[in-house]
Order: C-alpha cells, then sequence, then structure tokens
C-alpha cells in the first residue's frame, strides 16, 4: 500500500515528535519548517512510524521533491492529480509533502485537498515565508508551524552516542549539529567539505535561484561578515559603510534584502533589538546567529578567540530548541543578550565566557539586576568553578545549561 520504506536508523527527536502527536487525524495542516538537512524529513518519518504503529493499515502517500522520481510533479495540479490517484477512498489518507516549495503554487494544491476531511497533510519548506504568503491567507488558521532546528547539544551527545564532557562540548563548539554528521568521521577535512556542501546548496538554491540574483559576490562578503561578526548588534547601514570599506559598494537597503533572504533561508536567524521599559521593537539595530554553528564554522574557519562569539550562538541556539521567542534586551544603556519568551513566561540571560574580573561580574549581573521583575535571570558562562548565585541571579556553567539540568 505505502510505496516507500521508512529508514531503519532513525534516531527519535522526541522534542518534536511529541509536539506533533496531538495534531495527527487534526484537520489543520503540519507545517515542518527550518533549513535544510536539519532533519525535518526524518521527522516526518518519526511521524510515519508513530502513524503505522497505532494503524497498520494506514495509507500514507510520500511525496519527496529532492527525490527525482517526483520530477513530474512541477505544479499545483500535477500534485493533486499524483494525491488523488494515491488515495484510498473512505479511508483517512496521510498526505506526507517533503520541500513542497519546489512545487509551483502549491498553495493551491493543499487547500484543494483539505477540503476533503479524510486527508491528514503534512509538508516541509526550506523558505522562511512558507506560512506569510498564499498559503497563509487561502487557509486562513488552519496551519500549524513546527520550526526544525539543527541537533541540541543533547541530542547531538544522543546522536553520537557520547558521554557529557567538556571534550563532547568542544566537539559540538567546533562541528554543531547537522544529524548527518553521525555518518561521517568528525575531523575537520571530511566534516567542514560536507558543511560547505550543504551551505552552497543553501544560497544556491535557497537564495540565488529562489530570488533570481545575477551576483553572488556582495552575497558572499555579507555572509563572511555575519560570520566574523556572530552576535554583534549592528544595523544595515553599518554592514553597508563596513563593506565600502572593502570596496564593495552597496546601498543600506540591499543589505537589509539580503540578510532577510539569509534569514528566509534559515541559514541565520535575525534578533531584533527590544526596549524593556518601553515595551517595543528598536527600529535599528539587530543581532545574526547561524542555525548551525558547524556551517558558520565551514565558511570562515574555526578560530579558538571566537569562542565567546560561539557560545552566544549556541546559547540562542539552545533557546530556540526550547521554544522560546528570543530577542535582545535593552534597558537604558544596559544591554541584555538575551529575552526569551514562551507561554507568557519570560527568562533573561547574559552570556560571558568567563567572570574573570570583578569588572565582568559587574556588568553582566549588573544589567541584569536593572531589570525589576521576577522572572528567571540567568548568567551563562564557561566556567567550571561557578559561584551559585549574586542578589538571587543564577551563575550557570553552560554544560549544565544545555543539558536541561536548570528550569529554562
Amino acid at each position: 500500500m505505502n510505496k516507500f520504506k521508512i529508514p531503519s536508523d532513525l534516531i527519535p527527536r522526541a522534542a518534536y515528535t511529541t509536539r506533533v502527536e496531538p495534531f495527527i487525524r487534526k484537520p489543520v495542516v503540519k507545517v515542518f519548517t527550518g533549513q535544510r538537512r536539519v532533519g525535518k524529513s526524518y521527522i516526518l518519518y518519526q511521524i510515519m512510524d508513530k502513524i503505522i504503529q497505532d494503524q497498520p493499515e494506514s495509507n500514507i502517500i510520500y511525496v519527496n521533491k529532492e527525490d527525482n522520481r517526483f520530477d513530474l510533479i512541477r505544479d499545483y495540479n500535477d500534485l493533486v492529480r499524483y494525491v488523488e490517484n494515491e488515495k484510498v477512498r473512505g479511508k483517512i489518507n496521510y498526505i506526507f509533502i517533503d520541500e513542497i516549495q519546489d512545487i509551483a503554487e502549491f498553495e493551491k494544491a493543499v487547500r484543494s485537498l483539505l477540503l476533503d476531511k479524510k486527508n491528514d497533510i503534512y509538508i516541509t519548506g526550506s523558505n522562511g515565508r512558507l506560512l506569510s504568503g498564499e498559503l497563509a491567507t487561502l487557509l486562513g488558521g488552519r496551519t500549524i508551524e513546527f520550526r526544525i532546528n539543527s541537533l541540541s547539544y543533547s541530542e547531538f551527545l544522543l546522536f553520537h552516542k557520547l558521554d557529557e564532557t567538556k571534550e563532547a562540548l568542544a566537539k559540538y563548539f567546533i562541528y554543531g549539529g547537522m544529524p548527518f554528521l553521525v555518518n561521517l568521521r568528525l575531523t575537520d577535512e571530511i566534516v567542514f567539505e560536507y558543511l560547505k556542501n550543504i551551505f552552497n546548496s543553501i544560497v544556491y538554491r535557497d537564495v540565488v535561484m529562489h530570488h533570481r540574483l545575477r551576483s553572488t559576490l556582495f552575497l558572499e562578503q555579507l555572509i563572511r561578515f555575519l560570520a566574523d561578526n556572530t552576535g554583534s548588534l549592528f544595523s544595515a547601514k553599518s554592514i553597508s559603510d563596513f563593506l565600502k570599506s572593502q570596496k564593495v559598494m552597496i546601498p543600506h537597503n540591499q543589505v537589509q534584502t539580503y540578510s532577510g533572504y539569509l534569514a528566509e533561508s534559515f541559514l541565520v536567524h535575525k534578533v531584533l533589538r527590544y526596549d524593556i521599559m518601553g515595551k517595543r521593537f528598536f527600529e535599528t539595530g539587530e543581532k545574526y546567529y547561524f542555525e548551525d554553528i558547524g556551517i558558520r564554522n565551514a565558511i570562515i574557519g574555526y578560530k579558538p578567540d571566537d569562542k565567546s562569539k560561539i557560545l552566544e550562538n549556541v546559547v540562542h541556539n539552545e533557546l530556540l530548541y526550547r521554544g522560546y521567542e528570543v530577542k535582545t534586551g535593552w534597558k537604558g544603556k544596559h544591554e541584555i543578550d538575551f529575552i526569551g519568551a514562551k507561554d507568557n513566561e519570560s527568562i533573561y540571560i547574559q552570556v560571558s565566557l568567563t567572570l574573570d574580573s570583578e569588572a565582568t561580574v559587574a556588568r553582566e549581573f549588573g544589567n541584569l539586576l536593572e531589570i525589576n521583575d521576577n522572572y528567571p535571570k540567568l548568567v551563562i558562562t564557561m566556567d567550571e568553578q561557578y559561584r551559585n548565585t549574586v542578589k538571587g541571579i543564577e551563575h550557570v556553567n553552560i554544560r549544565r545549561f544545555l543539558t536541561g539540568n536548570l528550569k529554562a
């Protein structure tokens, strides 16, 4: 009945599948978004496996647009015809469409298929605008999005069968969390070659081709700038001014456009600056973090001197993995690295490589002490020896934070 084979080497990513399970057989389109190769297809396989375990005779229709066997499905008409041909009348048909953005006007097909209450629909896409355009307009609230990220540190340990040690964290800081790395020897030469190929695929397919860009020189310079300045606060104008100093002439509005393209492809995440007192976002100034720290290192090389940038990127990604909406906070002249918001609760986090001086302690804890509410406030560092609290603010080692031995 089902013309595909679920891989036998599935490693569960329960953080995602448990969120999806309540929506199985519900009349909403389940939309999985995220960067290429972060494991969206394998999440689909795990959901299929769950469905088959519950109902062994389930009819599952799977279309993978990265598989050339489905090259004949070019537009929404082709997709509807294929699904109608594969359906079993009178039964629930579980429809999985992988990388749906490669099908022209796919939104029309999804709307049409949703009209049949026997269709349970799951789609993946590698473009951040998947739910902000025609699909959202046509389906009007009948979608739910699940953002899939590269492996968290705890998942990295599970995938690679590693004990939690300083050495394991060092590997994660260098190579990141792309799931396929489990099949490779973790050496710079092998891993970075693989990650560079993923990076080129993202840039070419999801940015250059998708937006029909004619010149990639500026795009390449912009990506290198973002990699070199991970976690720094800047504006489109400041990037434009820097690139002009490097003889790359580009107006700041084009910087804004191109950085938007990179965020849409999920290569980077844009974090906006938030005025804590005024409870509003600033119009200028933002930070960028890479979806996968290994890809960032493959672009410009891993340098131990960048460890503070990598640490901050890893904390940001962990907050995303835990389902937080992330922004960077400002109160007067005081910066808060991250404000995480989830379920009407907040968490405030400062990140520092080490608390190696009283001045650093005063700055990192002092900024958090400026915030007058009772939500959790943390200072996260690489320090193995750390104080428990300073005036109620917790000092937390990064390994303890990443492995979940903390309420956050």
